[in-house]
């Protein structure tokens, strides 16, 4: 899928054997051989070979962190031009064999005859041979990103009608989107598909409140289901950066320009919501280039799970919150839901990890460009209790 999509740019841009400056891209769920994604896939995407790859990794927030670490690069003057974006998959991810069998392959990979290969197998016992899936759960609490919002939706008492009218709202305002042909020179078509299979036009508030509980079913008060937390899916993004000279002379205008960005991390292990992060990294990107939270046209706030929005809204409204833990003297305040997510976001797109921030990133810009200015405030959370955000402008 990387590899498509680059292409794709490539072609779009006319890249064909042009040298970028850099291709960062990423990927959290790749097989082991995998590991020099973004070099291999700027090898087969019809750039020049002599654009380096960089292959990078921050759970959700993977491509956005690899779009401002090319706008990083651009801004310094290290390079004129280059593309982030990332990929993932869930229907053909990594399957690894157990701790167990993957030491009996290691110790008959070192033996020195067929006798030592066969002694690496004694006592060998069939369960060896269970695979291993890749997990999504935190390694420092065992709970899941489900398990963790869940909790953060009782923290910040969100209920379940809130969050399964935002999830309508996404799907509805994803479909009149893709209606109008607001998507249509973003996404690319892949064997048949031209957009997004998750998408439900006919859902409704009344239609998700049918589904049961998915990350708490014993207790009577969870509100988390399939419906409001995003499917983790397939899919792959990438966003072509550049210098203004370099763009000029090319004849592309810019749909935006990346101003600033801001990661910020949280200790969820004691006490703090794994996704809380983007409220501590919106309060310090707003304060250092002295904007309020009011200050923008559109709100692209990633939707791992309504509740994981609404969380964060609450938060900045919060005179206790932005006080005590985010060091203001007041509540940020709240946004004009209008303009959040005005064509859709994750609930309704779909969430193939590193892939989401980039899709934000080109999604937010071409917004810009259809208003013909203004200012669009980025912000996604990812695991790990961390969160990316940043700040377009035309």
């Amino acid at each position: 899928m990387s590899i498509r999509t680059l292409g794709a740019l490539v072609e779009r841009y006319g890249l064909h054997r042009q040298v970028l400056g850099e291709v960062a891209l990423g990927a959290v769920l790749k097989h082991a051989a995998d590991w020099n994604l973004g070099r291999e896939a700027t090898l087969s995407s019809g750039l020049s070979p002599a654009t380096p790859g960089l292959t990078m990794q921050r759970a959700c927030g993977t491509s956005l962190d690899t779009v401002i670490a090319v706008a990083n690069k651009i801004a310094l003057g290290q390079i004129e031009a280059g593309v982030g974006g990332g990929s993932d998959t869930t229907s053909d991810v990594p399957i690894a064999v157990s701790k167990a069998f993957r030491r009996r392959l290691l110790d008959a990979n070192r033996a020195r005859s067929g006798g030592e290969r066969l002694g690496a197998f004694r006592g060998f016992r069939p369960r060896e041979l269970v695979p291993e899936f890749p997990g999504v759960g935190e390694p420092r609490t065992g709970k899941s990103m489900g398990q963790h919002c869940e909790m953060m939706a009782k923290e910040w008492a969100i209920g379940r009608q809130a969050q399964d009218e935002l999830a309508a709202a996404s799907h509805h305002k994803a479909a009149a989107a893709y209606e109008r042909g607001f998507y249509a020179d973003l996404v690319i078509p892949f064997r048949g598909m031209d957009r997004d299979n998750i998408l439900r036009a006919d859902t409704s508030a009344e239609k998700l409140a049918t589904l049961k509980p998915a990350f708490d079913r014993q207790s009577g008060q969870g509100t988390l289901t399939a419906g409001n937390s995003t499917p983790l899916t397939d899919g792959a993004s990438a966003a072509l950066l550049a210098s203004e000279d370099w763009a000029r002379e090319r004849g592309h205008e810019p749909l935006a320009w990346l101003v600033d960005s801001q990661v910020a991390a949280v200790d969820f292990v004691h006490g703090e919501g794994l996704l809380m992060a983007p409220a501590w990294a919106v309060a310090q990107l707003l304060q250092r280039n002295g904007l309020t939270l009011q200050d923008f046209d559109f709100y692209e706030i990633h939707e791992a799970f309504a509740a994981q929005v609404l969380c964060t809204l609450k938060a900045w409204e919060s005179e206790s919150f932005c006080r005590d833990k985010l060091g203001l003297d007041g509540a940020l305040g709240s946004i004009d839901r209008e303009r959040m997510n005005v064509v859709g976001s994750s609930l309704a797109l779909g969430h193939p990890f590193a892939a989401t921030g980039a899709r934000i990133i080109a999604t937010a810009a071409k917004l810009l460009k259809e208003k013909g200015g203004g200012r669009a405030l980025i912000s996604v959370c990812t695991a790990g209790g961390m969160g990316v955000a940043a700040i377009l402008e035309r």
